[in-house]
């Protein structure tokens, strides 16, 4: 697995040292864009359009635009006088409960593994962070950028999962068209709870797949072989005005095949007996 970054933990007065690595694969099938008359890949060129000429990158400052048309400009060391120091250090500040931070503060996960002589204290620091049931909230400088993480454990792995600052999250108060105190009907919201509990069951990952990225990676394949392919177009479902309506065909698409829409019939007790009891290995 490829390093992506060397450093150590403080905690405390301890020193660990640690190698970083992307717990992420991206797999995103990425597409360039192609000149259709000859097929040749369009390169970038980065232009002034005041001046109607290409610009070299030696040109190329950073400005922030503070009004519309105007900005002010850095040169290189501006910038780099402000940047915070790269101590290559994952400092603790403090420990928390996981279940206090919300998901939406989470960003980016990296595995750490211990340094050439770094286990004892790696596995210590893992042993207590795995015992107390905390998560340490840390401070990092990855490419030059202060970043806030949280340090936790996945298996028997120490992990790094960079976090978003507090003034990064918008507030909830600015989603549109949200209400307080919406009243709900007890027979919907009857009918949800059980459609809730016929979809609940524990999550296990490899469930789910990318069915884009599947069919994506088929068509591509497709084409390069120079075979004839279909793309099946699904017809649009009419919408369900009414909620009532929806809960319960959800309900009952759910159901067996052989439940639905078959008879009851009648049953003696001693068969009922018999079928509890089946049911029951």
């Amino acid at each position: 697995m490829h390093t992506v970054w060397k450093g150590a933990i403080s905690f405390g007065l301890v020193h660990i040292p640690v190698k970083m690595h992307s717990a992420i694969e991206d797999k995103d099938i990425t597409m360039k864009y192609i000149h259709k008359e000859c097929g040749t890949n369009l390169s970038y060129i980065k232009s002034c359009k005041a001046c109607e000429k290409e610009v070299s990158g030696e040109d190329i400052v950073k400005g922030y635009e503070y009004e519309n048309g105007k900005f002010v400009i850095f040169n290189k060391d501006e910038i780099e006088e402000i940047l915070p120091e790269n101590t290559k250090e994952i400092k603790i500040l403090d420990f928390v409960d996981l279940h206090e931070i919300d998901p939406v503060y989470f960003q980016k996960t990296y595995y750490l593994s211990p340094g050439d002589t770094s286990a004892k204290a790696y596995y210590l620091l893992y042993e207590a962070i795995r015992t107390k049931g905390k998560i340490g909230i840390c401070k990092v400088i990855i490419r030059s950028k202060s970043s806030l993480a949280a340090l936790r454990i996945i298996d028997h792995c120490l992990v790094m999962e960079t976090i978003y600052y507090p003034d990064e999250i918008r507030p909830v108060q600015q989603v549109p068209n949200l209400k307080l105190n919406m009243e709900v009907s007890e027979m919907e919201l009857k009918m949800a709870h059980m459609l809730i509990d016929h979809l609940s069951k524990p999550f296990d990952p490899n469930n789910y797949q990318d069915d884009y990225r599947e069919e994506l990676t088929s068509l591509i394949q497709k084409k390069i072989n120079g075979e004839e392919f279909h793309v099946s177009r699904v017809e649009a479902k009419s919408n369900i005005l009414d909620l009532m309506s929806a809960l319960q065909a959800s309900l009952s698409s759910l159901k067996p095949k052989n439940e639905v829409g078959k008879p009851k019939r009648k049953t003696t007790r001693k068969k009922k007996e018999s079928a509890v009891v089946e049911g029951t290995g």
